[in-house]
């Protein structure tokens, strides 16, 4: 994951805007979130077209042996699921514009390499301590979700100096699991692996049983706040390899897990730092990140998420900060409350457990090794808390019937799409000095 922006003259707000963001309109975004358009290609709002896609993309993977369908129960047949979920293959389809043979070539891919690094077992015996290292150095969910459901990820890269980065690779001769000790992938690779494995098989399952609209379609990406003020262009460059492994991991083996990113306190400088940023994403991603000005931080984010879910330093009313974990809402808690630990004094509220964790529908499997031993523990999940019938992105069902009834837009969302569109300074090239100039005179 990571940014975008625009280029532009006057005023030093402006500089922090590139060609690229200038065209990524946040209005019309919230716009498109407040209804169903975002669902387009997903599970269960599919053209009958991309039905047929779907099924052919899995026909073709089952025909090359990446790919085994779901077996119904019969007598004397026990009953089993997919080897991936249609979300999944969904994915994989979307970011080749379904075209089958495209998504094939990077599906097999990403399955050859998930084998080749053994990523189950990797994320099943990776060190708790190492887990929790790595967790402090990329985006950290808040346990909050927007208004659609989709968990929300914030990154301060200020915190990220040389003596933090230090401090992190010092950690790099422990924590590999036993089953990667003879891996010639680098340890802080590994790390990285673990911490979009708990995305894809923890926080994605865990909101997609929530209750939230369109609940018939699972959750598979995540809304992410990038904040880089406070940085220096020099700690930017140092970051740049730090950066870059988890860009080009999430294009080429995570593909569509990225709904948007809003970057917040670009420098005057970051057309630079964006000349070889850009260069990690395609086109598709490129049109899924923000460069936001301080005035359009509050309106926009609203305009995604509840005040409840935004952080107290950007304008929302969360109490969370970088490094803690997640705040979860009040569902959210009473889904996990197995994991919730004992309160440690001077601490502002109960955790959850750290480290590496399966969310399986109507339960949680606790996984990864402390001081050298296996951590293994299933805990039962609520079904009072659990929404109707969600499909749990680890599990696999054949594709239904489309979904086409249009969710019913909330007055109070409503009225957040028009309050950003009336707050939020849409610059484009053309409007560029006419903003500088009205910024001026304010």
């Amino acid at each position: 994951m990571l940014w975008g922006s625009k280029t532009a003259q006057a005023s030093e707000p402006d500089l922090t805007r590139t060609e690229s963001a200038s065209k990524n309109d946040p209005c019309a975004s919230a716009s498109q979130a407040s209804g169903t358009a975002w669902l387009a290609g997903h599970l269960h709002h599919l053209t009958p077209e991309q039905e047929e896609k779907l099924q052919e993309f899995k026909t073709l993977c089952a025909e090359r042996k990446y790919y085994t369908p779901a077996v119904e129960q019969a007598e004397g047949v026990e009953a089993k699921t997919a080897s991936h979920d249609d979300a999944t293959m969904l994915r994989f389809l979307r970011a080749r514009k379904f075209d089958v043979e495209g998504a094939w070539g990077q599906f097999k891919d990403t399955e050859d390499w998930r084998k080749d690094n053994a990523i189950e077992a990797l994320y099943e015996n990776i060190g708790v301590d190492s887990y929790e290292a790595a967790r402090r150095m990329y985006p950290q969910w808040t346990g909050r979700r927007d208004r659609r459901g989709i968990p929300v990820y914030v990154f301060e890269i200020r915190h990220l100096d040389n003596k933090a980065v230090a401090a992190y690779n010092s950690t790099m001769t422990t924590g590999t699991p036993e089953t990667h000790k003879s891996s010639t992938v680098p340890a802080r690779l590994l790390n990285l692996f673990a911490l979009y494995e708990n995305l894809l098989r923890f926080v994605m399952p865990l909101c997609s049983s929530l209750q939230r609209p369109n609940p018939e379609t699972p959750i598979v990406t995540s809304t992410n706040i990038v904040d880089v003020s406070g940085v220096g262009l020099k700690q930017f460059w140092n970051l740049k390899g730090h950066m870059q492994d988890a860009s080009v991991l999430a294009t080429a083996h995570y593909p569509e897990t990225l709904d948007r990113i809003f970057i917040i306190g670009a420098p005057a400088f970051f057309p630079t730092v964006w000349g070889w940023i850009k260069r990690w994403f395609d086109p598709g991603t490129t049109s899924k990140i923000f460069i936001l000005s301080a005035s359009e931080v509050q309106p926009t984010l609203t305009s995604f998420m509840e005040p409840s879910s935004i952080p107290k330093q950007y304008g929302g009313e969360l109490d969370w900060t970088w490094g803690e974990m997640p705040n979860l809402d009040e569902p959210a808690r009473e889904l996990l409350q197995g994991l919730e630990q004992d309160q440690v004094d001077g601490e502002k509220r109960k955790d959850i457990l750290k480290g590496p964790i399966l969310f399986e529908g109507d339960h949680l499997k606790v996984l990864g090794t402390v001081d050298g031993k296996e951590r293994r523990e299933t805990i039962p999940v609520p079904k009072s808390q659990v929404s109707s019938e969600p499909e749990a992105p680890a599990k696999s069902t054949d594709s239904e019937a489309k979904t086409d009834e249009p969710t019913e837009i909330k007055p109070e969302d409503e009225k957040a799409v028009d309050n950003v569109a009336i707050k939020v300074n849409q610059l484009s090239v053309d409007e560029t000095q006419t903003a500088a100039a009205q910024t001026a005179a304010a």
